[in-house]
Order: structure tokens, then sequence, then C-alpha cells
């Protein structure tokens, strides 16, 4: 498909989202991603706000998230240079969608968390030992609600999934985490079947965090990372200040700020060398910030 006919689709419909242009295209998303951006009359409007991602493949871990594929298809929209007016409209229009979901994903969180221990007998004792972290796209109002597989069971649920990470003091009795652990799991089943919505969460203690901010290998980096972007969601504001101020005397947000710095211009030279790079007769070592393994982080 040439740059008239692209620009014919955008003057009969306004601009779309990059997703909505390749259902009307069928085009592939790379040729798509740089038909539009080598085109002089075809401009683009974000609502994205690129955050550090950890990744085992990409040279060094640190990439942007969303990558620029899913930049393009969920928080793009596309449309002629006549039609600026309309398209930053609507950039702002799913900007403000976008806070919306995540407020609505961090609610689903925190009501989850309260149901799951609520019948506890310990949970005085966990409210005041224990303190429920969220992590993730939510944190950054990024969340998104496009369908995709649950890694576990393959199971379709909607868009971002729900990063919760539980810090206990080392002398919480193990009873009283196994219980927790046992309630969170039948919460996490049962939002995942009635409600399509995806919980990932892990239980650690205050030893176990200082074993992390190390910082030496990729899953204490993913850990560090996730506790520093965390926001308190539930339980004791005192261990969650413990576990900011341990970040902060180990030095991860540094470092963590770091791998941003290279992130961002990995993401820049990514850009500029995919833009000329043809599909069918070379490859880019900057595909892997394109067409990404997966857009949530694993939790150690």
């Amino acid at each position: 498909m040439n740059e008239q006919e692209l620009i014919s689709i955008l003057s009969e419909t306004g601009p779309l989202t990059g997703a909505q242009l390749v259902e009307r295209t069928r085009m592939e998303v790379l040729l798509l991603w740089q038909a539009c951006k080598k085109a002089p009359q075809i401009r683009f409007a974000g609502s994205a706000r690129r955050f550090l991602r950890l990744d085992r493949n990409v040279q060094g871990y640190a990439r942007l998230s969303p990558s620029i594929r899913r930049e393009f298809l969920t928080y793009t929209f596309v449309g002629l240079a006549s039609q600026i007016e309309a398209l930053n409209a609507k950039a702002n229009e799913l900007g403000e969608l976008t806070k919306r979901i995540s407020g609505a994903k961090r609610d689903v969180a925190r009501e989850s968390v309260i149901s799951a221990i609520a019948q506890l007998p310990d949970k005085e004792t966990i409210l005041k030992k224990a303190c429920f972290i969220l992590a993730g796209d939510v944190v950054y109002d990024m969340s998104h609600v496009v369908s995709r597989p649950e890694k576990s069971t393959g199971e379709m649920v909607r868009g971002s999934d729900l990063d919760i990470v539980i810090v206990a003091e080392d002398d919480l009795d193990p009873a009283i985490i196994q219980s927790l652990d046992k309630a969170i799991h039948k919460r996490k089943y049962l939002l995942l079947v009635n409600d399509r919505e995806e919980i990932d969460y892990l239980i650690k203690s205050i030893a176990r965090v200082k074993e992390q901010l190390k910082f030496d290998i990729f899953s204490s980096k993913v850990a560090c990372k996730i506790l520093d972007e965390g926001q308190l969601l539930y339980g004791s504001p005192e261990v969650y200040q413990s576990v900011k101020n341990l970040i902060g005397e180990y030095g991860v947000p540094a470092q963590l700020r770091i791998l941003e710095q290279q992130a961002a211009l990995d993401r820049q030279l990514a850009e500029a060398q995919l833009l000329d790079m043809d599909p069918e007769r070379g490859l880019s070592e900057y595909l892997n910030l394109f067409y990404t393994h997966a857009e949530e982080d694993e939790i150690y």
C-alpha cells in the first residue's frame, strides 16, 4: 500500500490508532509503521508514557516500555497534517481513558487483597507486619485492556496484569505467611475465572529484599526495579517505608536511572535504524525493541 492510499484512508476515516489502521490496511505492522513515519503528510499523536523494563532478550537487559510496536498499535493515533486538532484531541482522550483503566485496575487489586485477607484469623498481624506493593503498568497510569494470554494457562485476560509484591517482616510466623499465600492464590484464581483479570504476586521477607538489593543478577535487578516503582496498596506503611529506605541505602535508584538512560538511547537508535530497514532483505539488531516477547515483568 502506497502513501497516497494511506492518505485516502485517513481522509475518509479521520485519525485512527495504529491497530485500527492495521485492520484497515491489512499491512504487516513494521511495514505500516515505516510507511506512516516516512509520509510527509502523516502525523503521529501519542499518549504513551515510556518507562524502564528489564528484558532477558535485550542486550544489557534494559528497554523502554511500551515497545515500539505496542506504542504504535495501542497508544498512538495516526492522522493527516490537516487533521491535527482532531488528532491531538483523540490522543488526549486516549490518555484519559488509559488513566481511568489504570485507576479501575488499581481498585481491583486493592479490593482483591482486602477480600483475600478479610476472613483470616491473623489479619491484624498481617496488616502490622506486612505491606502489599503494587507495581507494573498501573503505577505509570499505562494499563490497557487489550486481550492477551495469561502466562501459565494460556487463557485470555483483559490487558495489563496486576503485579503485587508482599513484603513481610522477618519474624512473621511462616504459618501465617502460608495461610496468606493460600488466600491470595484463591482470590487470584477466582479473579481469573470470573473477571479475566490476572494477578501476579509474590511474598518475600525483608531479609530476601536485602539479598536482592545487591543488584547483581537479572532476577535481583527486576526485583529492585519493581520495588523501586512500587506503590503502597495495603498493609503496613511502616514496613513499606522500611523497604523504600533500604532501596535508597543500597543506591538502587541511581543504578536504575543509568539503565533507563541507556534504554532511552537504544530506543532512539532503534527507531532511526528500523525506519530505513528492509524487512525482506536484512535484519536489525534492534528488532527485539519492536517485536518484544512480552510487555509484562516477571516478579522475583
